[in-house]
């Protein structure tokens, strides 16, 4: 093994299979599985989020899975200051970590770390606050996209609390909340192996509708319900709840609920592509084949180890 540490990071959209690889390449090296899937950080938050199963959790040491409640307040920063450290604990024993999960901005609050944001008053986030209660959420949505179009299709655009974000932080420093993003990346003492799984369209499309209606014969709905109370918490304004929580008010029938859950799934799958795409140093695989991956990753470590040995 070379002397330097490694971070085997596997992303992709969601429903392409990074739990089921991140577990083979694990047991594989015989290491542990760090989750860069932000929805899976919250303990209430199971079947609506395609959690690792209590089998698969068993199968291969996980962390940052069910580390947050609901009424917790946590950002990328807050995820980028937690695992580097805890990174440096794993590499006391390990010369390889595994970061999996499709949530692309905590993915490269690890990678590159997040820049600085500037101050927002107050009165600022309040009133844009003000703005989601009394306009709603397509008010939001139409104001970043105006100021913000590249970020605002891979963003999580039916998120009101990021879309407030980068509304205030473009309101109190005038420049755009991406450009604070992709500055300068900080010094890593890990190389990444980056590995992105991929697969045709129209198959994952077809498996993210299937998921979904396991979802709600595995209890969605009934998980919804328990926490339609609490709905107005940033972390349920996502895919899969915030539909079911429309059908609890009436707006429209269970079976509209579940369509639109499919959708709002695939167009969600399709943004999180356009952001792996983006960078290049992605190296892609087919989503089936994760045994491809390990071979990759073995032939990375073993060239590195040859070039130690010749220095």
């Amino acid at each position: 093994m070379p002397s330097k540490k490694y971070l085997i990071v596997i992303g992709g959209p969601t429903a392409s299979g990074k739990t089921k690889a991140a577990i083979k390449v694990a047991n594989h090296f015989g290491v542990e599985i760090i989750s860069a899937d932000s929805r899976q950080f919250y303990r209430e938050m199971s079947i609506g989020t395609a959690k690792p199963t209590p089998e698969e959790l068993s199968r291969a040491p996980h962390h940052f899975v069910n580390n947050l409640s609901i009424n917790d307040n946590y950002t990328a920063g807050d995820y980028e200051r937690e695992v580097i450290p805890f990174l440096d604990k794993l590499y006391e024993s390990y010369d390889v970590a595994i970061l999996a999960g499709g949530s692309g901005f905590f993915i490269q609050a690890v990678i590159e770390g997040l820049d600085d944001f500037p101050e927002v008053p107050q009165e600022i986030r309040d009133k844009n606050q003000k703005d989601f209660e009394e306009k709603g959420i397509a008010y939001l949505q139409k104001q970043v996209k105006k100021i913000e179009p590249e970020y605002y299709e891979i963003m999580e655009n039916k998120n009101p609390h990021r879309l407030i974000r980068a509304l205030s932080v473009y309101q109190a420093s005038g420049k755009q909340f991406s450009s604070f993003l992709y500055q300068e990346p900080k010094v890593r003492n890990f190389e990444p192996i980056f590995i992105c799984l991929e697969m045709q369209r129209p198959f994952l499309y077809n498996r993210i509708n299937k998921r979904v209606d396991k979802m709600m014969n595995k209890g969605l709905l009934m998980e919804a319900k328990e926490l339609y109370e609490h709905r107005h918490l940033t972390p349920l304004q996502t895919v899969g709840y915030s539909e079911l929580f429309d059908f609890f008010d009436g707006k429209h029938s269970l079976a509209k609920a579940v369509e639109l859950i499919k959708r709002n799934s695939r167009r969600y799958a399709k943004r999180q592509m356009t952001w792996f795409r983006k960078k290049d140093y992605w190296n892609r695989f087919y989503a089936k084949d994760p045994d491809d991956i390990i071979k990759f990753v073995k032939l990375k470590l073993k060239a590195d180890l040859e070039r130690e040995s010749k220095v």
